[in-house]
């Protein structure tokens, strides 16, 4: 007997409705959310220059053909002077290169955040600007400061465009796990840390998830990294509901894992469209991945958990409050991102996530979705919460390493 679930009737009507809410979508944001965004105009230049520079007569590592590991080697070479020279020559080009040292990037991107801080304190008195143009830059000025304190560790920073940024909390070289946030849609410079809805923004969300694995296992070193390094899609319009940016966004995802020091186990912590780029991620990750867990994901561009093409662990969770479970989970010719990951076919862990508070709350202290996630940060896999009474989630699992991984 034929499924109602595959009738030809049935699968227009849903193709219908996905292209209703993207026309939705539309009408109430405007085709440009297709953002204009100068790639790398600021990076690109310091690129440039490093591929043109020389160092005690030395020609630099050629940044299109070195590898991660050439770069550390490069790197391991140079005296702290020499080091110190390259910080301040080329603090773009080192804060964004994946294989220099960690608190090398560190120091540069401190550098290049305090000289952008002058660029754009000129810019608040630059009478070509528009007063709304003026009052942008010192936006950003502030923003800036913030991030270049000495207790940050900003481990990329692009100024160019919207911008983009990533930064650490905890020791990433010593660490035992690494946990590292992709957030969705609406991420730049300017939302990369908030004051109200804190726990919604990449910053609040990787310090609530630190606190949350320090607490859950004090003896365990753990390290979360806030990654918003990729252009993410500007608000609820076309951008959102394809895989463009999810794509040159899954190219940046997996050249910082593949170059992340150590070889400590990595999971990934993926919110909403932060899922899409996890999922087109997926085939291309480091062996070190053990876990992908998303949370309000409107798909993974998959069907199925299995065509994700991981070893890792998937995990999926979703409050009840939150609205992207009323959005079509299918894929019509490149708009919507597939399968809900919360549907028992998908094959994802379905964890809980009481008392999360709506789309943007799955990091708020004190529920059910953050202990899961330091659970899974931590590797107390037996600890988790699963959504169902039939504890499917925890099956075949026990609090391993990734020698253990099931």
């Amino acid at each position: 007997m034929t499924s109602f679930d595959t009738s030809p009737q049935l699968n227009v009507w849903r193709a219908l409705a996905a292209l209703a809410v993207v026309f939705v979508m539309l009408a109430t944001t405007g085709w440009t959310a297709v953002r204009h965004h100068r790639e790398g105009t600021a990076v690109e230049a310091s690129r440039t220059a490093w591929e043109h520079g020389r160092l005690d007569g030395h020609a630099l590592p050629d940044l299109d053909t070195a590898t991660p590991d050439r770069l550390t080697r490069f790197f391991d070479r140079l005296n702290a002077a020499q080091r110190t020279t390259l910080v301040h020559d080329y603090p773009l080009a080192v804060g964004n290169m994946n294989g220099a040292p960690v608190e090398l990037r560190y120091r540069a991107n401190r550098v290049a955040l305090l000289r952008q801080v002058r660029i754009e304190r000129t810019r608040t008195h630059d009478d070509r600007l528009t007063p709304s143009g003026q009052q942008l830059a010192g936006r950003r000025m502030q923003r800036f400061e913030t991030l270049s304190d000495a207790d940050r560790q900003i481990l990329a920073f692009d100024p160019d465009g919207s911008g983009r940024a990533a930064e650490v909390f905890g020791d990433l070289d010593s660490a035992e796990r690494i946990s590292v946030v992709v957030p969705g849609v609406d991420t730049d410079l300017l939302t990369f840390q908030r004051t109200n809805r804190r726990y919604s923004a990449p910053v609040g969300m990787a310090q609530a998830l630190y606190s949350a694995e320090r607490k859950a296992s004090p003896a365990t070193r753990t390290a979360v990294i806030a990654w918003a390094d990729y252009t993410s899609p500007d608000g609820l319009g076309i951008d959102s509901a394809t895989a463009m940016r999810a794509e040159s966004g899954a190219v940046r995802l997996n050249a910082l894992l593949h170059a992340l020091p150590g070889g400590a186990p990595v999971s990934l912590f993926c919110h909403s469209y932060g899922s899409v780029v996890c999922g087109v991620a997926a085939h291309a990750l480091p062996a070190r991945v053990a876990d992908i867990a998303v949370a309000g994901s409107p798909g993974m561009r998959v069907e199925k958990a299995a065509q994700l093409d991981t070893d890792a662990r998937v995990w999926a969770m979703r409050d009840a409050d939150d609205w992207v479970q009323d959005v079509p989970h299918l894929e019509v010719g490149g708009l919507g991102h597939g399968e809900d990951p919360m549907a028992r076919s998908f094959g994802a862990r379905v964890l809980s996530a009481r008392d999360a508070q709506g789309h943007g709350g799955y990091f708020e202290p004190g529920t059910d979705s953050l202990r899961n996630f330091a659970d899974i940060g931590t590797g107390a896999y037996r600890s988790v919460e699963c959504a169902h009474d039939d504890d499917a989630c925890r099956a075949g699992l026990s609090d391993t390493t990734m020698a253990g991984r099931a």
